[in-house]
């Protein structure tokens, strides 16, 4: 157990106490100071974010663990070369490699809505300050599809967990409205806390943009970035309007099930599942396009 642990210890936990600390910090900032339309920190709101904090971290846990299993095997089996540990370039290279990892994986996570089920939680705060970002899924499933080509690169699977912690760890600070617009050069190249409040915006001219983790070039590069332009409305399009953790967490995959129950045939069950967010079968925009045409 004590390799295992070397295998898996995880930065993530020692930067909790700091994360801890920062929004304490932020919290008295935004008490003292008066920061116009910034509405700071609601106690219940923080209470939500940080319980679901906690119990993710078991997940990533339980996740890691099977995920180590699997990406032994393929590391020790198929990868056609293995990439030493031991250099600082191979970090900086799994470094950007997992940055990458997480820019698909969060472009999935919310433009399939399988995966927009589990990605929703993290947005379904009215808030934007570093307590949100403690705000995380209970189900981290995709990210361990996403880092699959990681080890048949020939990353050593052990390296890609702490690679990982530090791409949260930085994004952690993304989330605050304290900081405005960094340097040009800056904002160029990384994620920053303009460039995220835009990601957690429901502002229909700011959905589906700013998807990079440490840095904002993949979305610069893809073409889904969005400078920000006026302060955004954060939360979900359509509000849970609940504190309840079950609810917040889980309530989109109930949506999915009833929507399949509902669903005549294979093609628009499935496009419940693995179509976009808010995605309905031709049968019913072209009956909602008759209602909207007989109204007008």
């Amino acid at each position: 157990m004590s390799q295992l642990w070397h295998q898996m210890n995880n930065p993530l936990l020692y930067a909790i106490p700091v994360f801890l600390v920062f929004v304490i910090i932020e919290a008295v900032v935004l008490r003292v100071h008066d920061y116009g339309e910034v509405t700071g920190y609601e106690a219940t709101d923080v209470r939500v974010s940080i319980s679901m904090g906690a119990v993710s971290l078991v997940s990533l846990f339980l996740l890691e663990l099977v995920s180590l299993v699997a990406f032994v095997f393929l590391w020790t089996y198929l990868a056609p070369w293995h990439i030493r540990a031991d250099t600082w370039w191979s970090w900086l290279l799994l470094i950007v490699a997992v940055d990458f990892a997480w820019y698909c994986n969060h472009r999935f996570s919310h433009r399939v809505r399988i995966g927009w089920a589990g990605h929703q939680a993290h947005h379904s705060s009215e808030h934007f300050n570093l307590s949100t970002a403690l705000r995380q899924k209970w189900n981290p499933w995709s990210e361990g599809l996403f880092w699959i080509p990681l080890p048949l690169l020939g990353f050593e699977p052990w390296m890609i967990y702490p690679a990982f912690s530090i791409n949260l760890i930085y994004q952690f600070f993304t989330h605050t409205e304290v900081v405005g617009r960094l340097p040009r050069p800056v904002e160029f190249v990384f994620n920053t806390p303009s460039h995220h409040r835009v990601h957690h915006a429901s502002d229909q001219q700011y959905l589906d943009t700013n998807y990079g983790g440490i840095l904002i070039l993949w979305d610069r590069i893809f073409g889904t970035f969005q400078t920000e332009l006026h302060r955004p409305t954060y939360g979900l399009t359509k509000p849970v309007n609940t504190h309840n953790l079950l609810e917040l967490e889980y309530h989109e995959y109930g949506n999915i099930m009833d929507d399949v129950r509902s669903a005549r045939g294979l093609r628009n069950k499935l496009g419940y599942i693995f179509g976009p967010p808010g995605w309905r079968p031709e049968e019913f925009r072209e009956r909602r396009q008759r209602v909207c045409r007989t109204t007008e």
